[in-house]
This record gives C-alpha cells, sequence and structure tokens, in this order.
C-alpha cells in the first residue's frame, strides 16, 4: 500500500441506509468530514433533525492516518452501536469519515446482539450506497525564484505535474505548489537545484 493513499467518502456527498428489526427503525447517514470538530457538528444537526428519536449513535476516524476516531453508543448498552458502526468504516479501509445512525425505538428490547447486528447493517447499507474516492496525502511546496528562472521552473512543474495553488510573478516570484508526500521530496530537491545552478 501507497503511504501516501488513504479512502474516504466522495465530499459533498450524504448517502443514506436502511434497516428495521422487530419494528425498531435504524436510519444511517455517511459524510465526508475532516476534523474531529465538523463531525461533532453534523452529528448536532442530526440530535436536532430527529429530535423525537431514541438514539443517535455514531462513529468517526479521521486523519490520513486514521489515528483519530470514537465511537459513541447514546445510551444504547455498551459497545452495542458506535463499535459496530465504527467496525464498518475500518472494514471498508476508510478515514476522515463519519457514520450517524438514528433509531427510532419500535417497542420491542432486541437485546445486545440485536442491536450489533442492526446497527452494523444500518451502517454497511449507508456505506454500500456511498462514493468512495482514493486521494492523496499532499503536502504543500512554496518556492521563490527569480524571473529568468521561470522557464526552468515551467519546466519541473510541467514534468512533475502538481497542483498549483498560487503563483506571483514579479521580479522576484513565489508559487505554492501542491503534490503528493511521497513525491514531495524529489519536488523540492529538483527546485532546490535550480538556485544553485
Amino acid at each position: 500500500m501507497d503511504s501516501d493513499k488513504y479512502k474516504t467518502i466522495k465530499e459533498k456527498t450524504i448517502s443514506e441506509g436502511y434497516y428495521s428489526e422487530k419494528r425498531s427503525k435504524f436510519l444511517a447517514f455517511v459524510h465526508h468530514v475532516d476534523s474531529v470538530e465538523e463531525a461533532l457538528e453534523i452529528v448536532k444537526e442530526y440530535r436536532k433533525k430527529y429530535y423525537d428519536a431514541r438514539h443517535c449513535c455514531y462513529a468517526y476516524r479521521v486523519g490520513f492516518e486514521g489515528t483519530e476516531f470514537r465511537a459513541n453508543d447514546d445510551g444504547e448498552p455498551s459497545s452495542t452501536a458506535g463499535k459496530p458502526i465504527l467496525g464498518q468504516i475500518d472494514s471498508n479501509g476508510l478515514t476522515n469519515t463519519l457514520v450517524c445512525v438514528i433509531r427510532y425505538y419500535g417497542g420491542i428490547n432486541l437485546g445486545s446482539g440485536g442491536l450489533i447486528v442492526a446497527y452494523r447493517e444500518a451502517a454497511a447499507d449507508a456505506l454500500a450506497n456511498s462514493v468512495i474516492e482514493e486521494k492523496f496525502i499532499e503536502e504543500e511546496i512554496k518556492y521563490t525564484f527569480t524571473y529568468p528562472m521561470m522557464n526552468d521552473v515551467m519546466r519541473i512543474i510541467k514534468e512533475m505535474n502538481p497542483r498549483i495553488i498560487d503563483q506571483e510573478f514579479d521580479n522576484t516570484c513565489e508559487i505554492t505548489l501542491s503534490i503528493r508526500k511521497s513525491l514531495a521530496e524529489e519536488l523540492r530537491t529538483r527546485l532546490k537545484k535550480l538556485s544553485f545552478d
């Protein structure tokens, strides 16, 4: 596996999933998130929107290495909701992903096993309806150079194909580039070399 690749949900899309068991309804929603704060903000919105639901359980994993994560049972018995939801995020190898499952209680207890299955299946259904993208961890590189170096700089950019984020051309030029993490060192070295040629 490439060290600078990760899988996530397509941005600005919300996918939904559904599961019902013994009259309990489980509505699942999947979001792309870039931070814990964003995830918690979305959860707050669902709590407001589905204020009449018994539970709003969720799990998220954030960060390129997926180091920040949380599973929340929202009053369900311990590890019967958040953990199975997080398990679905992990089994799809995703990060920067939030899955929220709303439960409308149907009047019949499902027991721990039933709850685990219900939350897992609702999350799995929503993830199955998601658009999953492979992205690259990128690094930004700022480079300052004199105008006569322009052709050399542009040649390197053409060859290595980084995204140009910002550029200013004057007597002293500055360009901000974004490139896959695994290629950043090579780009830095090649640009640095220009300064000494």
